[in-house]
């Protein structure tokens, strides 16, 4: 017995000062910090550089029950693309979870331009968190007295060349699908999400796409699916199920131009089957860090003729040369 209490005291838990932890933190260093460049906290009231202070309060509802909204969206060569759109979804979220965004419109787009500015990089992927805030660890949400905001600033990693240049392979998912109310708010619950991802490395495929209770194609953990049909229209999973996604739907008013010269019969959101893609001519995902993927197998069937098409290089060009271009989806870094 006393050597059983002998080594319990030799493996007791450390109680650490405030001096110990603030030096623990000067110290605390991993591998994959070099990824943040910098955070912005409502929390702390400012901006800050050092990896071991982006951190957020563990009784946050944000933490504990996954209790707040995000967005996340790029900047490229000091544009930032899509910025107003990502932040109307936000806006259409909180108000869907009666949660108050902490500061107006223009001061939150003042807080994410200085933020990226501070980063000192021309490209990186922004995160933009708001949540329910600290108070207590109930379900309760009045127990917290005010929400926060936290803007997550990291290195954007491009997608391997390969991806565009062989394809993507993609299967259908057995996770369930969000119900219609909760897949059209951003919340930060994305247990389904994670476990998609996960399934997706399990199987060996790059995606993993949701299938409705009806055998309808949904969405992946975190990208929209399109195709080009046999009838050559470009068709896109209904948004009334799943969440209307910044890039897909951008790449729906673009193709437009396409119907114009008479390339696409048509643009349209519709019920899709596994048996319509696999029939399609082409099958593509969409999504903030990608932009275009082509899908080359479907559940180990081919699309086509199991290599990118003309049809997504076309798409990706016209996504690319918007994000160039001076459009209202882009928003100058430098202004």
């Amino acid at each position: 017995m006393e050597g059983r209490v002998a080594q319990w005291v030799a493996e007791s838990v450390p109680r650490l000062t405030f001096d110990q932890v603030l030096d623990r933190l000067n110290h605390l260093t991993r591998p994959y910090h070099k990824n943040y460049l910098a955070m912005y906290s409502s929390w702390l009231g400012g901006i800050v550089t050092d990896p071991a202070l982006m951190m957020i309060p563990m009784d946050d509802h944000l933490v504990h029950r996954g209790d707040g909204i995000f967005e996340a969206f790029k900047c490229v060569d000091s544009r930032v693309y899509g910025l107003s759109r990502h932040l109307d979804r936000l806006e259409r979220s909180a108000k869907a979870l009666s949660l108050d965004v902490p500061v107006n419109r223009s001061r939150l787009e003042q807080i994410i331009l200085e933020t990226i500015r501070v980063a000192g990089v021309r490209d990186c992927l922004i995160r933009l968190f708001v949540s329910r805030g600290p108070g207590g660890f109930s379900t309760n949400p009045y127990e917290c007295p005010a929400s926060q905001l936290y803007v997550m600033v990291t290195v954007l990693h491009e997608t391997h060349q390969d991806k565009y240049n062989l394809g993507v392979h993609v299967k259908t998912s057995f996770i369930p699908m969000k119900r219609d109310y909760f897949a059209n708010i951003k919340s930060c619950n994305y247990l389904p999400n994670v476990l998609m991802t996960k399934e997706a490395q399990d199987e060996g495929v790059d995606f993993t796409i949701s299938l409705d209770e009806r055998g309808f194609l949904g969405e992946g953990a975190t990208e929209n699916v399109g195709c080009i049909t046999d009838t050559l229209e470009f068709v896109v999973p209904r948004f009334d199920r799943i969440l209307r996604g910044i890039t897909v739907s951008r790449m729906l008013e673009l193709a437009g131009v396409l119907v114009e010269m008479g390339i696409l019969k048509g643009v349209r959101e519709s019920d899709v089957s596994p048996e319509e893609v696999r029939r399609a001519k082409e099958m593509m995902m969409f999504g903030t860090t990608f932009d275009v993927l082509p899908v080359v197998s479907f559940d180990g069937h081919p699309i086509g003729d199991g290599r990118p098409g003309p049809f997504f290089r076309k798409l990706l060009g016209l996504l690319r040369e918007d994000m160039r271009s001076g459009s209202e989806m882009v928003t100058p870094l430098d202004e």
